[in-house]
């Protein structure tokens, strides 16, 4: 059972290094069976764009299996660990002090195309806001080796995710917030790893 569960989620891991339409036409057409005009359908894409997309997955997929094991993720040291792990059990259990309590006293928030403030005051303020918000579950994560929360539907958590948010430390707490709740499309092509 747990060597099932953790061949599952190296599976998984590799299948989200993978941009979205990849990702979507390799699954759809090898492992579910799909047609392309099926899965051209279920993605609102033409033909010859799933063909590309399945091509391309295809051959990604070839050399990402070509990698060496300890390449194929990219490695958080412990305390990058810890603290991803912190930050996303803090937020979805909605404790914004908590969260609070890990800024830096020179911590950035960047709502990409929507907000920006500076400094653990300002950004403080703004959490407030986050408490508020039940659209999404985070998981830890990396969207192109840096660190991140990966944000999923809640009525779907282990479908695909919805957007991101990257998160930066130094030694002195939490210094990057880059939500790219407003800016969705910044998913297509990421290349993502659940942890």
């Amino acid at each position: 059972m747990i060597q099932d569960r953790e061949i599952a989620a190296a599976g998984l891991r590799t299948f989200m290094r993978l941009p979205v339409a990849q990702r979507s036409s390799v699954i759809l057409m090898d492992v579910l069976g799909y047609s392309l005009e099926e899965i051209g359908s279920v993605m609102g894409a033409t033909v010859p764009s799933v063909k590309a997309a399945l091509h391309r997955g295809r051959a990604r997929l070839r050399e990402l299996s070509m990698e060496p094991a300890d390449a194929r993720v990219p490695m958080l040291t412990a305390r990058q660990r810890r603290l991803l792990r912190a930050y996303v059990d803090l937020f979805n259990a909605r404790e914004v002090d908590g969260v609070r309590a890990m800024l830096g006293k020179e911590v950035r928030l960047d709502v990409v195309a929507r907000h920006k403030v500076a400094g653990k005051t300002e950004v403080s303020k703004y959490l407030g806001i986050y408490s508020k918000i039940r659209d999404g579950l985070l998981m830890p994560g990396l969207v192109e080796d840096r660190t991140a929360a990966l944000v999923c539907d809640p009525a779907s958590p282990l479908g695909e995710p919805i957007y991101f948010v990257v998160l930066d430390w130094n030694t002195n707490g939490l210094i990057g917030i880059r939500d790219f709740r407003y800016a969705r499309y910044a998913i297509d092509g990421a290349e993502m790893t659940v942890l």
